[in-house]
């Protein structure tokens, strides 16, 4: 009885009951932070497959319609993240060396300029509302002037669903790492307990990877 809760005296408080060991409990989140990656990128993966046959099938409309996204606004949003990704990067290394400042900091910083996304983005979406440039039956760019050929209503189509796609999981993405730097302020991180941070920035990153191949693709189409 004695030896049981000498036992449960060592465990430290953040490991769960059904691990043996710290090792053996961040192992088991990386792979299944892993493992929903995988999840993430054969999701993507369906509709760059969608942009691609669309391409091939109609080279000279995609051409033309993607020359009405801004440019600067789809650039900006690029160094943003970016930015972001580094500093993520900067906030797991900062858990992982018990400078719980330095991970707050980032945090903050990580979660702005996913903030900054979201509102150049706002501004560009409205912008597309306002002079129609809307998929299927909301295609009204014809009556506002725009000459663009018949099926630009399809190219929006997949430029909304994948950059809507993409928001919802920056938006998840806030979510997510202001619960982390809710739990850094209770200084509950040290260099053997980071995982959770650890796959956050997993997360982050791969919004991050996946808005590095939507800006070309869409935005910088020849």
């Amino acid at each position: 009885m004695s030896s049981n809760a000498q036992e449960h005296e060592d465990r430290p408080w953040f490991l769960a009951h059904h691990f043996d060991t710290v090792g053996q409990q961040m192992s088991s989140a990386k792979l299944g932070m892993w493992l929903f990656a995988c999840t993430e990128v054969l999701m993507f993966s369906g509709l760059f497959l969608a942009y691609f046959i669309l391409r091939d099938l109609y080279p000279e409309m995609v051409l033309v319609a993607s020359e009405e996204l801004n440019k600067t606004a789809g650039g900006v949003n690029t160094v943003v993240l970016l930015t972001s990704s580094f500093t993520m990067a900067l906030g797991v290394r900062a858990a992982q060396t018990n400078n719980n400042k330095a991970l707050k900091r980032n945090l903050l910083v990580t979660i702005a300029c996913a903030f900054i996304f979201m509102i150049v983005k706002y501004f560009e979406y409205t912008t597309k509302i306002e002079h129609g440039l809307l998929p299927g039956a909301w295609f009204s760019a014809l009556e506002h002037g725009y000459m663009l050929p018949k099926y630009s209503r399809v190219f929006y189509g997949i430029y909304f669903t994948m950059t809507g796609l993409h928001g919802v999981h920056v938006i998840v993405g806030i979510g997510v790492l202001s619960w982390i730097y809710i739990r850094a302020r209770r200084h509950e991180f040290n260099s053997e307990n980071y995982v959770a941070v650890e796959n956050a920035g997993i997360y982050w990153h791969i919004v991050d990877l996946v808005w590095i191949f939507l800006f070309p693709l869409l935005y910088l189409v020849k």
